[in-house]
């Protein structure tokens, strides 16, 4: 069972905050094999939704509203920890992020930068590509919205 908890930057405790850093390295960095600046200070301006198992971070998004990343709201740095990828979390925390942006920020429109082979996982949730793929840090992505 997954437990979500939506937090602000402000509202993030010291190791929740020091979790989800050293999860989303585990992911990006180390799994993915690719050296980028994760601490963007971006995550100040994000909601950070939080997918708990047996009081382990296990599973994450940031959001945010439009204007602070894209000029659409966004979900970005999505992720489930390897070993839990087989229980469907990522559905279940990426449909709570799309319902997060539209019950907390009143916004339909959804603009995300997906890495390209993740492309079915989310026109399961009805995002369509827009455009055509490019790297960001040197890893195909595409541009997605969900209208």
């Amino acid at each position: 069972m997954l437990e979500i908890k939506v937090k602000n930057f402000q509202e993030l405790t010291t190791n929740e905050l020091y979790n989800l850093l050293q999860l989303r390295s585990e992911v990006f960095v180390v799994e993915q094999d690719c050296v980028y600046q994760d601490i963007d200070f971006k995550d100040q301006k994000a909601l950070h939704i939080l997918g708990f198992k047996n009081n382990k971070i296990i599973a994450y998004t940031r959001i945010f509203k439009a204007g602070d990343y894209f000029n659409k709201a966004s979900i970005g740095r999505v992720l489930v920890k390897k070993s839990e990828r087989k229980y469907g979390y990522g559905h279940i925390i990426m449909d709570y992020s799309i319902n997060a942006i539209y019950n907390i920020f009143n916004e339909k429109d959804i603009k995300i930068s997906a890495q390209k082979y993740l492309k079915e996982f989310y026109e399961s949730h009805n995002f369509k590509q827009i455009g055509k793929a490019y790297l960001e840090d040197n890893i195909p992505h595409i541009a997605m919205v969900l209208l």
